[in-house]
């Protein structure tokens, strides 16, 4: 091939104002192509993680500690090795996990496992020559355990809370005086919201398929999220070299942020797949994924706010009690959005992590934002009601063009824009008085409320080839969660190089291709799109230079490379083929600038004044986060945000035993997660916008943009229904009925 080992680097040190997808001929970017996964998907010729064949393949069910707190004196594995099937019982008291890594780290997660830190964690495997064996002989292994006094209650273990360190937001900022603005402000309110902790839900349960190579590598077929940074981790918990671990995650049925780091079965199928010298496949059953991956923290919010008589914050407080193991770092960051959305020189964005023994907090879908977004954006709508000021005037009053905390420009910031585009299509103008609207039986109400995702690039690579019969391929460890990886980075490639979407192909979610971030943190269309886009521009370069032409007059379209009154098939340009490699990394640009996704949504609900039910009628999103590469992938995102905050607004709730820990409500029959029927028509637009600070392709994040400020919307048309105000979610009839007004 021609040009091997041609890398095309940049650091985002500058704007990067000239992009080629303003310039290119082939018209593929930003249209709404339909999903190249998607036929695939339908037609099950798309490889999961749990449906990879190997000969000799063994099946692993995983075993689950049935107490809260304590230590494993004792597993009886010849009890069960005797019975049809089974093959061996597998446990590393040492180097199992004990709980799933976070997104992001390299580093082994929490290791040794006889320890019990929570009720559900994996302490042994049971390796057969069938599922159903597997899985029969787990549930029969005797375990004698030794019981220890746990924390089961975080409200009960609030003296124990403390700021935890720094991470991607500060867990103690504080600017100002916010007491004493308070106490002089004409009008403040100070209330608390309340959420619980949340499951992702995905529709794929977490799977890992391991197989050991000749040379003592390690292959591991799983459902991950970031496999760059996720080989490193399941590396390390091994203890071997990374260059050792390869992890192929082409196809994932959702993660919502919980398989962003590796989970308990990958090393434990690891372990078993070399201890008895054949490949193993352990699949969590949905109750181990429910207790024994990620949970998105519960939270105590207490909502500080002070504001002069025209609606001008003076104060914003938002004060957070989030819990955790104990030992753990991570912390759900429920004031992430709050440092940059609104106005207002007094500032207190605080959390406290309380130690207790659950299922590990870790990232869900927006952290912070889906929740945090919540408390303060219902918190503005008490404000505004008690300043008798509309809610859209209230926020539009507290926009800002600079950074309140940082003092920097925001790199593009369409809030006022998405608040007044998504009034006038809501027709807002329509809202009445909180509990004034009837219709027989129902009380109808609306709610708005803001939206904002703050915007990352992270460090990748891709791979971009043109081969001599004009085709196209582009490999990365990038995967695809079900967002559209694969449909707009061969958009961005079309676009460049002027070959048509369907003759290029797409290998993703395998760390023998450059690495990448990942999808996690909506930074994966920027990041992964930005290494794809630099790998094409240093291929049209060269292109041009095969043209004889210079790379501003070349035309590159349907195949064919135009330039100097010639026309001639991109593949005869190529000879035996090119490749070029791009590669992206944040900048000064991220220090120089605050970079955030905005948007607006609104809400219109019925509540039934008898049985206390609620209706979501219609909803409606109006969202800014830079150029939309795909308008149908896009608006799908939206739509699946939007119905995250339907609910974490009515129904979403895990239930802990305070006795104990464990998980009530363990599967999909149990945790409530919005269904057909709970889900209207939802409506989504998008603003033009362009972020030239951001990356050079200019698009943001918009996947979790859509659940920020969801819920609160929801909540909000709630009150407006029934002058009714829930703190405490989800929204169920029992907070609703004892303050619903009589039937007369």
């Amino acid at each position: 091939m021609l040009g091997l080992g041609t890398t095309n680097s940049l650091t985002m040190d500058k704007p990067h104002s000239d992009s080629l997808l303003d310039t290119g001929a082939q018209g593929a970017i930003s249209r709404p192509f339909d999903r190249i996964d998607g036929p695939k998907k339908v037609s099950g010729s798309a490889t999961y993680a749990a449906e990879y064949a190997f000969d000799d393949l063994a099946y692993g069910f995983l075993v689950s500690a049935r107490i809260g707190a304590g230590k494993v004196v004792s597993i009886d594995a010849d009890a069960v090795r005797s019975l049809p099937g089974v093959i061996d019982v597998v446990c590393d008291f040492k180097r199992f996990i004990r709980v799933a890594g976070q997104g992001g780290e390299t580093k082994a997660p929490t290791q040794g496992v006889q320890e019990i830190a929570f009720s559900g964690e994996i302490i042994a495997i049971v390796v057969a020559e069938s599922y159903e064996a597997a899985r029969d002989a787990a549930l029969q292994l005797p375990v004698t355990y030794e019981t220890d006094q746990g924390v089961f209650d975080p409200k009960a273990n609030r003296e124990a809370a403390y700021t935890p360190p720094d991470a991607v937001t500060p867990g103690h900022f504080a600017q100002g005086d916010v007491d004493k603005a308070m106490a002089e402000a004409p009008v403040s309110i100070d209330v608390t919201y309340m959420t619980p902790s949340q499951n992702s839900a995905a529709m794929e349960p977490h799977a890992s398929t391991a197989v050991w190579e000749e040379d003592g590598s390690l292959t591991l077929y799983g459902a991950y999220q970031m496999p760059t940074s996720d080989a490193s981790q399941l590396a390390k918990s091994l203890g071997l070299s990374v260059k050792k671990v390869r992890i192929v995650s082409r196809y994932i049925g959702g993660g919502f942020g919980s398989k962003l780091g590796i989970a308990p079965e990958s090393v434990a199928a690891a372990i078993a797949a070399k201890q008895i010298g054949r490949p193993v496949k352990a699949v969590m059953a949905r109750q181990q994924v429910f207790e024994a991956t990620v949970r998105r923290s519960d939270t105590e919010q207490r909502l500080r706010l002070a504001a002069n008589a025209n609606g001008r914050l003076t104060a914003i407080g938002q004060e957070s009690y989030v819990s955790n193991q104990p030992g753990e770092d991570y912390f759900e960051p429920v004031g992430i959005g709050t440092h940059m959305i609104y106005a207002g020189e007094n500032r207190l964005i605080s959390h406290l992590q309380i130690p207790v023994n659950y299922v590990l907090s870790g990232s869900m879908r927006a952290p912070g934002e889906a929740v945090g977004m919540v408390g303060l954006e219902c918190a503005m709508d008490e404000l505004a009601e008690k300043l008798s000021i509309d809610p859209v005037a209230l926020r539009k009053v507290n926009d800002t063009s600079v950074d309140p905390e940082k003092g920097v420009p925001f790199s593009s910031r369409s809030l006022t824009a998405a608040l007044d585009e998504g009034a006038h299509r809501f027709g807002w103008e329509r809202r009445c008085e909180p509990a004034t609207q009837r219709e027989g039986e129902w009380l109808i109400g609306m709610g708005m409320a803001a939206a904002v995702r703050g915007n990352m690039l992270m460090e990748s690579s891709a791979k971009v080839e043109i081969h001599p019969d004009g085709s196209a391929t582009v490999s990365s460890a990038m995967t695809d969660i079900g967002t559209g990886s694969y449909t707009i980075l061969a958009q961005i490639a079309s676009e460049i190089l002027g070959i048509p979407v369907d003759r290029i192909e797409l290998q993703l979610g395998d760390t023998n291709a450059p690495p990448a971030a990942g999808s996690g943190g909506s930074w994966g269309a920027g990041s992964s799109g930005s290494a794809v886009y630099l790998a094409c521009e240093r291929l049209r370069d060269k292109l041009a230079k095969a043209m004889e032409v210079g790379a501003d007059t070349l035309t590159l379209k349907d195949g064919m490379a135009i330039g100097a009154n010639r026309s001639v098939p991109i593949g005869e340009l190529v000879g035996e083929g090119l490749e070029a490699t791009g590669h992206i990394k944040p900048g000064k640009q991220e220090s120089e600038t605050t970079q955030a996704s905005f948007g607006a949504h609104f809400a219109e609900v019925a509540v039934n004044v008898v049985t206390g039910e609620i209706r979501v009628r219609r909803m409606l999103g109006v969202f800014a986060a830079g150029r939309v590469l795909n308008a149908k992938t896009a608006r799908s995102q939206c739509l699946g945000g939007m119905t995250f905050g339907i609910g974490t607004a009515l129904t979403e709730e895990l239930y802990h035993d305070t006795r104990n820990g464990r998980l009530v409500n363990r599967d999909l029959a149990e945790y409530h997660v919005p269904v057909n029927a709970d889900v209207p028509q939802l409506e989504v637009h998008f603003l033009q916008e362009r972020d030239i600070h951001a990356n050079p392709i200019h698009a943001k994040g918009i996947g979790e943009l859509g659940i920020s400020g969801a819920a609160a919307a929801v909540a909000n048309a709630v009150y407006n229904a029934t002058g009714v105000r829930v703190r405490e979610f989800p929204i169920t009839l029992d907070k609703l009925l004892p303050g619903l007004p009589n039937m007369g």
